[in-house]
């Protein structure tokens, strides 16, 4: 497919060849919810917990005697059913992440990025440089293509790109992800996705192999 590099006043310089099986697939919304689902359960941290009335302070005394009083029977002030007492069936540490196969996070990392070309949401820059890391730099060198309230920019991983990324970590709406650790939930959601015409070529390698 062709692809319209620009530069950061949006002005169209030429055009580049991308790869089809990449950029422009028919997107799957279920292999990406699973995506999205994925990387969110792999981030729950999963330490909620509860006393049982085995764990809960209390006395193991028998509150009054078995029969007699008239009153229901217990055999500890700890019963989940008492003020104070033991919690039943609450919450208890767990791991909550799973993997799923490379090949569904890779179609769903294509989905996306076709999903964004299909909606004119994708745009390759020529070039991209801050070259003091200073986020001031990047907000003005980006400010025309930063209108939309979430921006990711994918990067190729090279030295002057680490620059960009630490330029970036002080914009609250602007993600910087290296094409070779990209995440679903920052790209789906994401209302532009800025790539360099470096990293578009990296990017379409790396998800083709």
């Amino acid at each position: 497919m062709k692809a319209k590099v620009v530069d950061l006043n949006g002005k169209e310089l030429r055009e580049i060849d991308l790869l089809d099986d990449v950029f422009s697939i028919e997107p799957n919304k279920s292999v990406i919810y699973e995506a999205i689902k994925n990387e969110l359960a792999n981030l729950r941290q999963g330490t909620s917990s509860t006393k049982t009335k085995a764990e809960v302070s209390g006395t193991g005394k028998k509150p009054w005697k078995q029969k007699g009083t008239g009153r229901a029977s217990f055999g500890t002030s700890r019963n989940p059913v008492w003020r104070h007492g033991g919690i039943a069936f609450g919450p208890k540490p767990r791991d909550f992440s799973y993997s799923i196969p490379k090949k569904v996070k890779t179609l769903a990392y294509k989905s996306i990025f076709s999903l964004k070309n299909l909606e004119k949401n994708m745009v390759i820059l020529d070039k991209l440089v801050v070259e003091n890391g200073k986020t001031k730099d990047l907000r003005i060198q980006v400010s025309k293509l930063l209108n939309e309230s979430k921006v990711s920019i994918i990067l190729s991983g090279s030295e002057s790109d680490k620059l960009i990324k630490r330029a970036g970590n002080n914009l609250p709406n602007l993600t910087c992800l290296n094409y070779n650790m990209l995440t679903a939930h920052a790209l789906y959601y994401s209302e532009k996705v800025l790539l360099t015409e470096e990293s578009a070529k990296l990017l379409g390698d790396y998800l083709n192999k």
